[in-house]
């Protein structure tokens, strides 16, 4: 029996309750990969890539859902500092797992965009892509924002995830 799993692939920098509200939608998957991107493809500055790894492992943690599972593919994947794709991710996934059936998801951000994506339309003959909006509207921005600011997150993300944020130097922006 094939494993339905989501993918669903974010800088996390870092994870917000805009992304909770989108990954509580996907409780059908048996499985929902959070992939923290290695290499940003547009050249954002982020966190370092354990950091940020860290935080969604907290984050996942917090959010109570026992089908979400942090995912390290891009790590294995990278070529320096060289951007990954999504078609690249996903062909490797569904090497690594050959009977999944694998859903990517995208936000409504990108889904106007997804033509310019690497290989657009093999990603759609070969996996299901499935555009999921938040229904936080609350951004990583916006975190980076507030701390910057020297307020409070707590409102922005889930409680381990802003502790570490607030209270651990490794976890400062900028």
């Amino acid at each position: 029996m094939s494993q339905s799993i989501a993918v669903f692939g974010s800088a996390f920098n870092p994870p917000s309750l805009g992304h909770l509200s989108v990954l509580k939608r996907l409780s059908r998957f048996d499985r929902v990969l959070l992939l923290p991107s290695y290499a940003h493809a547009w050249g954002k500055v982020m966190l370092d890539y354990d950091a940020r790894c860290e935080l969604v492992s907290a984050f996942i943690e917090d959010s109570g859902q026992a089908n979400l599972e942090l995912c390290r593919i891009e790590e294995t994947m990278a070529v320096g500092d060289e951007a990954i794709t999504t078609y690249a991710v996903l062909t490797e996934l569904q090497k690594q797992i050959p009977d999944a059936d694998l859903t990517f998801v995208i936000g409504p951000d990108n889904l106007a965009s997804f033509h310019k994506f690497y290989k657009a339309d093999a990603i759609t003959a070969s996996w299901q892509v499935l555009a999921c909006p938040e229904t936080l509207k609350i951004r990583s921005t916006l975190i980076r924002d507030k701390l910057a600011g020297g307020c409070s997150v707590s409102q922005l993300t889930t409680p381990k995830v802003a502790t570490m944020l607030m209270e651990d130097p490794r976890f400062k922006f900028g």
